[in-house]
């Protein structure tokens, strides 16, 4: 397995981005190729006390870096020695498996877009980040921002393409999908929801895919669905409150146990859960999001990857390049159209 890494993406580029790949083809066995800047690359290791390049690990110049100020369109015409936009055409040409990134989120779908393109038929590529539950497994969301404004052949397609990373990539037999919603009744939503509710209700008769209705944001971090088909508008804010409520009680229990001593006695006593809450609620431990829709693997790291969460994007590219699951999009596109 070989894995273009876009080293100069992210806040904490190059340094972590290289550590974290370097020690992913330590502990994968896998082929690392750090795309970018090769003598910042090799200055950021030696300053970690790397002086050579590791067995597996290897370095593809590309002059130019993608910054959060690019315009996403024009980013593969203007930046076309960057270490995106060369990683996606490595990626493109053979020269990988898959491409890790932790640049701008924008930039990298539209020059992987553009570049390795998507699978023939799908109308949008997708983000499918992972969403701890109470049931101990991981939902999908998909799609929370690559596309805002969709149409109910999107979120139908969304709903075939998570369903199958549910099943393919993490384990989760026979997957419930659900649809974001206002409530969970038939009747309920705007316009898009109201469209596209009858699609998936077909598709769940027809048995192409496990579709339990409507669900509530409430309920999707108590594991009410295994995947959850939202407009990149909602599952944004859907992801967002997510991320924003769990670091709010991670305060608050913070704060609860430092108020006296014996607060203080039970952190010690609990300090075991509380590290595992903290471990299942951290980004870094997923790594990243897969673009689902794409013909090649592509994964969106968080831009303020540290070594752990590069480590992290590489382990779940592996998972995502063996799956079959963009074999799976492509032999079944034919019942995620809709006909004019």
């Amino acid at each position: 397995m070989r894995i273009l890494v876009d080293a100069m993406g992210g806040d904490n580029a190059p340094d972590q981005i290289a550590l974290g790949a370097i020690q992913a083809a330590k502990d994968f066995g896998c082929e690392v190729v750090l795309v970018g800047r090769g003598e910042a690359i090799l200055r950021a290791l030696k300053d970690q006390g790397i002086e050579t390049l590791p067995k597996g690990v290897e370095i593809a110049n590309a002059d130019d870096v993608v910054d959060m100020h690019d315009d996403p369109a024009t980013v593969v015409k203007k930046k076309k020695d960057s270490s995106m936009v060369v990683g996606l055409n490595m990626l493109k040409e053979g020269g990988g498996d898959a491409f890790v990134s932790a640049g701008s989120t924008g930039a990298l779908l539209s020059a992987a877009t553009l570049t390795v393109r998507r699978v023939k038929g799908i109308r949008r590529a997708a983000m499918a980040p992972q969403i701890p539950t109470k049931t101990g497994r991981e939902a999908v969301l998909i799609d929370c921002g690559a596309t805002a404004d969709c149409t109910p052949e999107f979120l139908l397609q969304f709903a075939f393409m998570g369903s199958y990373y549910a099943e393919k990539v993490l384990g989760i037999e026979n997957p419930r999908v659900a649809l974001l919603n206002i409530g969970a009744e038939d009747s309920k939503g705007g316009e898009l929801q109201k469209a596209v509710y009858p699609l998936l209700k077909q598709a769940g008769e027809a048995g192409a895919i496990n579709f339990t209705g409507n669900i509530e944001a409430r309920d999707v971090p108590l594991g009410g669905a295994d995947v959850v088909v939202a407009d990149g508008f909602s599952g944004n804010i859907l992801l967002k409150g997510i991320e924003g409520t769990a670091l709010f009680m991670a305060s608050m229990m913070k704060d609860m146990f430092k108020k006296n001593v014996l607060t203080k006695l039970a952190a010690l006593l609990c300090m075991d859960g509380v590290k595992a809450f903290k471990k299942k609620m951290d980004y870094r431990e997923t790594g990243g999001t897969a673009l689902i829709g794409l013909s090649k693997p592509v994964i969106k790291a968080h831009g303020s990857s540290n070594e752990i969460a590069v480590m992290n994007a590489v382990r779940q590219a592996i998972a995502y390049t063996k799956s079959g699951m963009i074999d799976a999009v492509k032999e079944n596109i034919q019942y995620m159209t809709v006909s004019e």
